[in-house]
C-alpha cells in the first residue's frame, strides 16, 4: 500500500500522529484565500503548523504564527468571518497576567480585536487592543512565527528522504525574511513585516512593550508575503481590504441569485454562494471553482465539472470557464506516471515542489476514470441550457478527442475501466478513491480493471449528449454512431450491473466480470443521468430512501448492512452533501419529487449546525432526536461541491429546467422546501434576457410565474 492510499483511507491518520493536541474540527478553523494562496487558523487566529497554515503554490510559507499576551495565550471571545468570505475577526481577551512591571492585570482587562485577510499572495492583519480597565497597563504582546516550506502533500503526510535548504533568517529593523531552497532549485520565502519596531526581534518570535492607557486602544499591522513590505500601516490594510471586497463582489454578481421568505434559509444560501465564490479563481481561461480548502485548494477536473453542473442553471459562465481550463490541459500523449492518455481529461494539478522534481505524479495527473465522461457531459448540459454554439464549436475538437479515448478505454469489455498505470497513482480512480471503497459483499478486494457503475452512467449521458450535438451540426453520421453507442451502454448497464436478488445495481464488475454486490450511492447517479427504466428506478430510490441509506441528515455513501460499512469512513458510511445532491436530482428527474425536499430539508438542518457551512463529507450516524450531525475530523471546509449543493437541490425541488435552444423555462410539478413560501430567482439569463421568476406556496400547491417587468420576453411552460 502506498502513503497516498494510507491518506485516502482514512486522512486524519497522518495527522494525528504528528500532534494529538492539534484542532482537528474543519467547523471551529477558519480559511482565507485568494488565487492560489490560502489561510487556515483556528478560532484564536492562531497557526499551529498540522494541517493549518498560509499556503501559497502549494508550499506552507508559514507553518506557526501564535499571539501571547503577558506571555500567556489568550481566551476567546468569539469568531466569524465576513459575510463575503474575506475578512476573519477573532476577539480575545487577556487571562490573569502581569504587567511589564509587575502589577496584576486581571482577565477581561484588555480586549484584543484579531482581523485577518489575504491579497494577491500577501497576509495582512490588524492587531488593537483596548484597556477597559481603570488603570493604565503596560504589557508584552508576541508573536511567534515559522515558515518550514512543506510541500502540501508533506502537509498531508508523506514523507521525503531529502529536503532542500533552509536559510539562515535575515533579521531586519522591523523585518524577518525566511529562505529556502528546494530541491528544485526554486527560492522560496516568506517576507514577515511589522507596523512598529520590536522591542526584541528574532527569527522566531517578536515582542512588543505596548503601553495601553484606560480607555484607550493601540493597533499593530502585521503583513506576510513573498517580500518585505513597506511599512505596514492602516491606509495598506484599508486598501488591502476594500480591494478584496470588490473583487469577492465582483464574483458574487455573476449568475442569478435566489432570495426566500426563510431568514435563516438565506442566510445559508448567501453563504454557499459566497463559499463557490471564494473558492473560484480567475485563470486565462475563465473562472474555475477550485476543490476545497485545506488538501484540495487547486483545480481539480473532477470536482470543478461537478460543481459546475450544480451551479449551471444559475451562472453557465462558470461551465464555460471550466471547460475552456480542461480542453487546454487535455492529455496529448500516453504518460504511465501521469496515467494520461490521449483525449484524456486532467484529474489534479499541483505546483509544489515534490510535483514538480516528479516525486509525485500530481503536477498533471490523469487518473480520474469519471472526469473525461463527465467532461463531455457538463458540454452538452452547458450548450442546452444555453444554446451557445459557438463554444460548442471551439470544443468540438477536444469533445471528439475525449470521446475517442472513451471509446479506447472500453475495450475489450464494453465499459470504461480503471487500472493505475504506476504505483505512485490511485488505486481507485472514481470519486471515492479510497483504497477500499470498492469491494465485494465478502469484503474481497477486486482485481482490475474495474468499472464503476456511475461511469457507465456517465458515459451514457456524455453519448446522449454528443450525438444531440453532432445533429445540429450537421453530422449525421457521428450523431447515429453515439445514439447507438449510448442505447448499447444503457442496456449492457442493465444487464450486467443489476443484481436481481439486491434489486439494486451492483457497484462495479471486478476484471473477471464479477459483480460487487454491494449497495451504494454510486447507484443514485444512475438516476441523475436518466439511464435505468422507470421500474427499476422507483426500486433503486425507494432503497436509497430507506433508512439503510438516509440518515436523516443525507444519504450515507454505503448501505449500513454491507461488510465494510463505518460512518465515521471517509467513503464507507459517510455523507458526503454534493453525493446527495446529485441522487436528489436523479430522484427529481424520475418524479420523486416530495423526497427530494425531504432532503433538502435534512441538508439544510444539517448546514445550520455547521454554521451555515457544508464540509466535505460528515459522519453518517442515523439521526436521533435533539443531537447534531457528527463532524468528520479532517473534511475540507469549504469545499465547492458542497456549497454547491445547495443550488442542485433547490434546482430538483423546483423541478426546473433552461431550454437554451428554445429560449423557455420550464418547470414541472414545483415544490419549496419546509417552511418556505416564497421563493424569488432574480437575473436568470434565459437566451439573452434577465428575467425574474417567481415560486409561491398557494395552500398544497406551488406555482411559478414571471414578474412583471423583465428584460426580453421568455415563455415559462409550467407543468403540474
Amino acid at each position: 500500500m502506498t502513503q497516498l492510499d494510507e491518506r485516502k483511507l482514512d486522512p486524519a491518520i497522518a495527522l494525528a500522529s504528528l500532534d494529538e493536541t492539534a484542532p482537528r474540527e474543519p467547523h471551529r478553523l477558519f480559511a482565507l484565500k485568494h488565487g492560489d494562496s490560502f489561510a487556515v487558523a483556528d478560532a484564536y487566529g492562531d497557526i499551529r503548523g498540522v494541517g493549518d497554515g498560509f499556503f501559497r503554490d502549494d508550499t506552507r510559507v508559514l507553518s506557526e504564527f501564535r499571539l501571547t499576551v503577558g506571555g500567556r495565550s489568550t481566551s476567546l471571545l468569539g469568531a466569524s468571518l465576513s459575510q463575503d468570505n474575506v475578512l476573519f475577526t477573532t476577539n480575545l481577551t487577556n487571562l490573569p497576567i502581569e504587567s511589564i512591571g509587575g502589577r496584576p492585570i486581571p482577565q477581561g482587562a484588555i480586549h484584543i480585536e484579531r482581523v485577518r485577510l489575504i491579497w494577491q499572495d500577501r497576509l495582512y492583519e490588524r492587531l488593537t487592543l483596548s484597556n477597559y480597565s481603570q488603570e493604565h497597563s503596560s504589557l508584552r504582546l508576541s508573536l511567534r512565527f515559522a515558515a518550514d516550506f512543506r510541500d502540501m502533500f508533506e502537509v498531508r503526510g508523506s514523507t521525503r528522504p531529502k529536503r532542500g535548504t533552509a536559510r539562515t533568517a535575515e533579521i531586519g529593523k522591523n523585518t524577518v525574511m525566511l529562505r529556502y531552497e528546494g530541491l528544485d532549485k526554486v527560492e522560496r520565502t516568506s517576507a514577515i513585516s511589522f507596523s512598529q519596531v520590536p522591542d526584541e526581534l528574532t527569527a522566531e518570535r517578536a515582542d512588543f512593550f505596548i503601553a495601553v492607557t484606560k480607555r484607550s486602544r493601540k493597533t499593530l499591522y502585521v503583513e506576510v508575503g513573498t517580500e518585505i513590505a513597506d511599512a505596514p500601516e492602516r491606509e495598506r490594510f484599508r486598501a488591502a481590504a476594500a480591494r478584496a471586497r470588490f473583487g469577492m463582489r465582483a464574483k458574487r454578481r455573476h449568475g442569478a441569485t435566489l432570495h426566500s421568505s426563510g431568514r435563516v434559509f438565506n442566510d445559508w444560501i448567501e453563504r454557499a454562494r459566497a463559499d463557490v465564490a471564494l473558492l473560484t479563481t480567475e485563470l486565462a481561461t475563465g473562472p474555475y471553482p477550485y476543490a476545497g480548502i485545506p488538501w484540495f485548494s487547486t483545480a481539480f477536473g473532477r470536482d470543478g465539472v461537478i460543481s459546475a453542473l450544480q451551479m449551471l442553471w444559475l451562472n453557465p459562465g462558470l461551465a464555460r470557464g471550466v471547460l475552456g481550463f480542461l480542453a487546454q490541459h487535455q492529455a496529448t500523449e500516453t504518460s504511465p506516471f501521469s496515467d494520461s492518455q490521449p483525449g484524456k481529461i486532467m484529474h489534479e494539478t499541483r505546483k509544489g515542489e515534490m510535483t514538480a522534481l516528479s516525486e509525485l505524479p500530481f503536477g498533471r495527473y490523469y487518473g480520474g476514470v469519471d472526469t473525461t465522461p463527465l467532461y463531455v457531459h457538463l458540454a452538452c448540459a452547458y450548450a442546452d441550457r444555453t444554446g451557445d454554439m459557438e463554444s460548442v464549436d471551439a470544443l468540438w475538437p477536444s469533445l471528439c478527442a475525449a470521446a475517442e479515448w472513451i471509446e479506447t478505454a472500453s475495450q475489450p469489455t464494453g465499459f470504461v475501466t480503471y487500472r493505475r498505470a504506476a504505483e505512485s497513482g490511485l488505486a481507485n480512480q472514481g470519486w471515492k478513491d479510497s483504497f477500499d471503497s470498492v469491494f465485494h459483499a465478502d469484503g474481497r478486494i477486486p482485481k482490475g480493471p474495474i468499472a464503476l457503475v456511475e461511469v457507465q452512467g456517465y458515459v451514457f449521458a456524455a453519448f446522449q449528449g454528443l450525438a444531440k450535438l453532432a445533429r445540429l451540426r450537421d453530422e449525421t453520421e457521428k450523431a447515429e454512431a453515439w445514439e447507438k453507442r449510448a442505447e448499447e451502454i444503457r442496456q449492457r448497464v442493465e444487464s450486467q450491473f443489476w443484481i436481481e436478488e439486491l434489486g439494486y445495481y451492483a457497484l462495479a464488475l471486478d476484471g473477471d466480470g464479477e459483480p460487487c454486490k454491494v449497495r451504494t450511492s454510486n447507484a443514485g447517479h444512475l438516476l441523475y443521468v436518466g439511464l435505468p427504466d422507470p421500474d427499476r428506478a422507483r426500486i433503486v430510490a425507494d432503497q436509497l430512501l430507506s433508512a439503510s441509506f438516509s440518515s436523516g441528515w443525507g444519504l450515507r455513501t454505503l448501505a449500513d448492512d454491507a461488510i465494510f460499512f463505518n460512518p465515521m469512513s471517509y467513503h464507507n458510511g459517510s455523507i458526503w452533501p454534493h453525493d446527495t445532491a446529485i441522487c436528489a436530482a436523479g430522484l427529481a428527474r424520475y418524479g420523486i419529487r416530495d423526497n427530494v425536499v425531504r432532503l433538502m430539508s435534512g441538508t439544510f438542518e444539517s448546514a445550520v449546525h455547521f454554521n451555515m457551512r457544508l464540509p466535505e463529507l460528515f459522519c453518517g450516524f442515523t439521526r436521533a432526536p435533539g443531537e447534531a450531525p457528527i463532524a468528520y475530523p479532517v473534511a475540507c471546509l469549504p469545499q465547492a461541491w458542497s456549497a454547491g449543493s445547495a443550488f442542485m437541490l433547490m434546482q430538483a425541488c423546483l423541478g426546473l429546467q433552461i431550454d437554451g435552444w428554445t429560449g423557455e423555462i420550464q418547470v414541472t410539478r414545483p415544490r419549496l422546501p419546509i417552511g418556505i413560501d416564497n421563493l424569488v430567482v432574480r437575473h436568470l439569463a434565459v437566451a439573452g434576457a434577465s428575467v425574474d421568476l417567481t415560486f409561491q406556496r398557494v395552500g398544497d400547491r406551488v406555482g411559478a410565474f414571471l414578474a412583471d417587468r423583465h428584460e426580453g420576453l421568455v415563455p415559462l411552460v409550467v407543468r403540474s
